[in-house]
């Protein structure tokens, strides 16, 4: 009997020369210790020991943690002073959230003091405390929505670290909406902030959740079935966006009233009608993220 060989699929010229760029552009790795974290914690068979030893293996990651488990974000009633107690105190959920922003942050270092770039960062954040949200009145997995929220924009922090004055300029100077930012972000690099974080998602080994929500959040998607991630961060998006907290100036905004009124009713009757108190509550969480 012959051997019949498997077809594998071939990657498409554009797929060949996205990938050819990146590798040329040889952009830094995603923090080692958030990253193990994120496959560890997930995982109901790996000892707390073990993620707590991930952890502490990295002093400044470590102490990151620690600033955040005992700042007003939980205030806690006595001080957190190791990895177990900070387990502890935040839960496996929350602790995975936490990593991620403490790893992206870290991965952009000082480029996240520019004006356009922290608005971005703003916005990532907004955009994780509601899709969080969202998914907890739904029923969904609230720590990946988190995650996606995080993530979804990770292409458009990377495009700062390749060619950082050009970038935040553009953004600075851009006025219209996120497709012709996106037009402009081809022009400048040769590809677009959803491009590129799709393919980072894939370099990067992260989940396999994260990769259509760093590619196709900007994508025609269902509303009404927030079951899909991709969904789900657009809709967090436009909320995020109508309460105050854009990626950049100048693009066009939803009313909130309107933005909340597509959520499905289940989630819909979770959130507060006073779009001034959602915006301080996110305000106030992202503002005591920041000071640790």
């Amino acid at each position: 009997m012959l051997y019949k060989a498997k077809k594998v699929p071939m990657k498409s010229s554009y797929e060949t020369n996205l990938t050819i760029q990146l590798e040329h552009l040889r952009l830094p790795p995603f923090p080692q210790a958030a990253m193990r974290v994120l496959r560890l914690v997930n995982d109901a068979n790996v000892p707390l020991g073990h993620l707590s030893s991930v952890i502490s293996a990295d002093a400044a990651f470590c102490s990151e943690v620690l600033a955040i488990a005992n700042s007003c974000l939980f205030a806690p009633r006595f001080p957190v002073t190791n990895i177990m107690h900070a387990i502890a105190v935040l839960g496996a959920t929350r602790l995975n959230a936490i990593c991620l922003t403490v790893g992206v942050r870290t991965y952009m270092g000082k480029l996240l003091n520019q004006a356009a770039m922290h608005a971005i960062w703003r916005h990532n954040l907004a955009t994780a405390l509601i899709a969080e949200q969202i998914a907890t009145s739904s029923h969904l997995d609230s720590a990946v929505a988190y995650t996606s929220g995080i993530l979804h924009d990770i292409g458009r922090l990377a495009l700062v670290i390749i060619r950082p004055k050009e970038y935040c300029d553009l953004v600075q100077s851009h006025i219209g909406s996120a497709s012709s930012l996106m037009i402009c972000e081809r022009e400048l690099f040769g590809y677009d902030h959803c491009q590129i974080g799709g393919q980072l998602a894939k370099d990067w080994k992260l989940p396999d959740q994260f990769f259509p929500v760093a590619e196709k959040h900007h994508q025609p998607v269902d509303p009404n079935d927030l079951s899909s991630m991709t969904a789900l961060i657009k809709m967090s998006c436009m909320i995020a966006d109508s309460l105050g907290f854009p990626a950049f100036e100048g693009c066009a905004v939803v009313p909130f009233t309107e933005a909340i009124n597509q959520l499905p009713k289940v989630a819909k009757d979770r959130f507060p009608p006073d779009p001034e108190w959602m915006s301080f509550n996110i305000t106030t969480k992202i503002n005591a993220a920041e000071a640790v």
